[in-house]
């Protein structure tokens, strides 16, 4: 791909992030010249990247394409599609689009972040709302999820239809928001869909989602059962119809309604400033929550993907204002997002070893998905009419499996890509002609950095191996000392044999050997890492320091 390319007489797709992984949503369509940008997400750090929370796509590839970039149209407000806005969306220097409550919580970030007045936030005030970017014309379509004002994007361009799901569900009680009907998406199918480009997550999934109305079924009864005792549900900030749910629960359960977690704050704030969560009850403090006798109060808490500074892990250790005690309840309104299972298996083993009670979805009709299952993708289908597929929104085997469900299904053309592959939708066959680098960024500290750049390669070496420190002072003399090593007891002992045989490789240097810093400095490195493997099996990082030089 050259560096100067352009989409010419054409419509293609290139996906920056979010395909083959789930997260870090950055799609690019690109058209006449011109490309939009739909979502700019995060995911968050993972083991490979110790010490670091936040990952981005790299955007490098539309970057140095700025200039030929029209907009950035926002689906929904999960971090996974708009987490990445307050890093990047000043630099690209194009407007952001978004519907009430996604632009509400995007300007706070963009204010958190010091550059509200550098990125501009256009509003899309209703649904069916529209927007003309250059060669594209896109309507903005109400779909449910776990998440107010969940949107799919009807892509009008001169070369065809793109139906671009966003992610989604079929819900027909979501308690928030009216979803497109039936009927209308037929209407569109009727039309005529070039490509439907289409959430993955949930392919294997043999079962409809459900609905967030049997949730608040599922709820109320098993509140109900817990008469007397504590109750804790931990769900999804973000899911406005499940907090709508728990706030209907808590009034018909007799029950005063506490909030632990500011990201619930914020969820709450700005949902009813958007006309969200009229009717929610109010809250009380936690003081008055933990006054009031066991059986009059449900809490609602972050934490349920085990994060360690979230209100239920600081519960479950008893660091939380907030406490329970044996018997009382804790209900997961929520699944377990992959990776999580470790940190939320430690929730769990430290709330059980307490006497806590815990029911999941597993036990209880308490938490339905926001994606599809293969029943919903199927309709979605039947609907709209595709001549392509293109699965977005997965890891490998969610979007592989899509495509070959597709296929299954009667979708004459499934295209399987990955972030980097350009797949030109029209004119002609559909298919993918090139491939760009991309790659991921990380946010370290304060600083945005590759993921695989020289400071997390070394932070993984460290974190395996443990490190060396040899400091020699002006007359040759070493000190040694080893950090992470599993020596304990025999600490000491390597110490001393580690600076011997440091001082028997210095004095096998001749001549101006023993007078050169590279050739000093890496015949000690070298005698205190055999030295350490020797006595630990570890192959540590050696850094050698020469006092005075």
């Amino acid at each position: 791909m050259k560096k100067n390319y352009k989409p010419e007489n054409e419509l293609l797709f290139l996906a920056l992030g979010g395909s083959a992984e789930i997260g870090m949503n950055v799609n690019l369509y690109g058209c006449d010249g011109k490309w939009m940008m739909v979502d700019l997400g995060m995911t968050f750090g993972a083991n490979e990247y110790p010490g670091t929370e936040l990952v981005f796509a790299d955007l490098d590839f539309i970057e140095e394409r700025a200039d030929d970039l029209l907009g950035i149209v926002l689906t929904h407000a999960h971090e996974d599609h708009i987490g990445a806005v307050p890093y990047f969306a000043a630099d690209l220097g194009v407007p952001l689009y978004a519907t009430p409550f996604t632009a509400e919580l995007v300007r706070r970030k963009l204010e958190e972040a010091g550059i509200a007045g550098e990125v501009e936030v256009r509003i899309i005030e209703e649904d069916h709302g529209e927007i003309q970017l250059g060669p594209f014309s896109v309507t903005y379509l109400p779909l449910a999820h776990s998440i107010a004002e969940g949107n799919a994007l009807q892509i009008d361009t001169p070369y065809g239809r793109v139906f671009h799901t966003g992610d989604w569900k079929l819900d027909e009680d979501p308690i928030i928001g009216e979803p497109t009907t039936e009927e209308e998406l037929r209407e569109i199918g009727d039309e005529g869909v070039l490509a439907l480009v289409c959430d993955s997550t949930n392919v294997f999934n043999p079962e409809a989602s459900g609905s967030e109305g049997a949730v608040y079924q599922g709820l109320l009864e098993e509140v109900k059962k817990w008469d007397g005792r504590r109750v804790l549900v931990t769900t999804f900030a973000s899911n406005v119809a499940r907090l709508q749910t728990l706030g209907e629960v808590a009034k018909e359960t007799g029950r005063e309604l506490c909030v632990a977690g500011r990201s619930l704050d914020r969820m709450i704030e700005v949902a009813q400033a958007n006309g969200y969560l009229a009717d929610f009850p109010g809250v009380i403090d936690w003081d008055t929550a933990m006054g009031l006798p066991r059986g009059k109060v449900m809490i609602v808490a972050t934490g349920g993907q085990g994060e360690p500074r979230a209100a239920l892990s600081r519960i479950a250790e008893e660091n939380h204002p907030l406490a329970l005690t044996k018997g009382d309840v804790v209900l997961f309104s929520s699944r377990n997002i992959p990776g999580n299972e470790i940190s939320i298996g430690k929730v769990q083993n430290r709330l059980s070893e307490r006497g806590i009670v815990m029911v999941t979805d597993r036990q209880s009709m308490i938490h339905v998905s926001g994606h599809p299952g293969r029943p919903e993708l199927a309709a979605l289908y039947e609907w709209l009419r595709p001549d392509v597929l293109v699965p977005v929104h997965g890891e490998i085997r969610h979007m592989q499996e899509q495509a070959r469900f597709g296929s299954s299904e009667g979708i004459e053309h499934t295209i399987f890509q990955s972030n980097g592959d350009i797949v030109r939708l029209a004119p002609g066959k559909p298919g993918r002609i090139a491939q760009v680098e991309t790659g991921r960024l990380i946010l370290d500290g304060d600083i945005i950095v590759p993921a695989n750049g020289d400071s997390i390669v070394m932070r993984r070496r460290l974190a395996h191996n443990g490190l060396v420190i040899v400091v020699l002072d002006a007359k040759g003399n070493p000190r040694v000392e080893g950090i992470g090593l599993p020596l304990d007891e025999d600490y000491s002992d390597f110490v001393d044999e580690a600076q011997n045989d440091v001082v028997k490789a210095l004095s096998r240097l001749k001549g101006k050997a023993a007078n050169d810093r590279e050739a000093v400095v890496e015949a000690a490195r070298l005698a205190a890492r055999r030295a350490a493997t020797r006595w630990s099996g570890k192959k540590p990082q050696v850094k050698v320091m020469l006092a005075g030089k």
